[in-house]
């Protein structure tokens, strides 16, 4: 069977250290031709990090949506892009919070945007916490690390005060799961 659609051509738009974006010239199944702009980025890692009833979130500011949300922490290493996705959710737990987990459990791996990214994330539980010093990036420098019960970041999502996909998303995991 004829795979759904081949690419006949790529050229790259733009790259910097943070992503690529190319444009691939397209062949569908039945002979028509197309386009597609592809995003090329590193795999990042969600950390959900839940100790006696609540969960610790990061707020920071969103330069793209010119906003402050809050979302779990996550990340991902762009000058690391092969590193292995429990030490990068380990990294970024303690670079944005300060918390260690002695305790992480892989709940699963999602895309964020699949119809113009390559981009997936691996979604992490983190427990038996130990509180340390955060150690952010100049770019993460207006973050604020808070924890909230389960119920508050719940009523939170539903009425629209967290707005990050990959954290409603892991947070409906957890739900399905039986984890909250």
């Amino acid at each position: 069977m004829a795979p759904d659609i081949r690419t006949t051509a790529t050229r790259l738009v733009y790259e910097n250290r943070w992503m690529r974006v190319r444009e691939d010239t397209i062949v569908r199944r039945d002979g028509s031709s197309g386009i597609y702009g592809v995003v090329e980025k590193s795999d990042f890692a969600v950390i959900v990090p839940v100790e006696n009833g609540v969960i610790h979130l990061v707020e920071q500011y969103r330069y793209p949506v010119q906003g402050r949300y809050w979302e779990l922490p996550q990340g991902s290493w762009e000058q690391t892009p092969g590193m292995d996705p429990l030490d990068l959710a380990r990294a970024e737990l303690r670079e944005e919070t300060g918390l260690v987990a002695r305790r992480m459990t892989h709940l699963g791996h999602l895309f964020e945007c699949y119809g113009y990214s390559t981009q997936g994330y691996h979604i992490y539980l983190a427990q038996d916490l130990e509180p340390g010093d955060a150690n952010r990036e100049r770019e993460e420098q207006d973050m604020i690390s808070r924890s909230f019960p389960i119920g508050e970041v719940q009523e939170m999502i539903l009425r629209g005060a967290i707005k990050d996909a990959a954290t409603v998303a892991a947070f409906g995991l957890m739900r399905l799961k039986g984890l909250l």
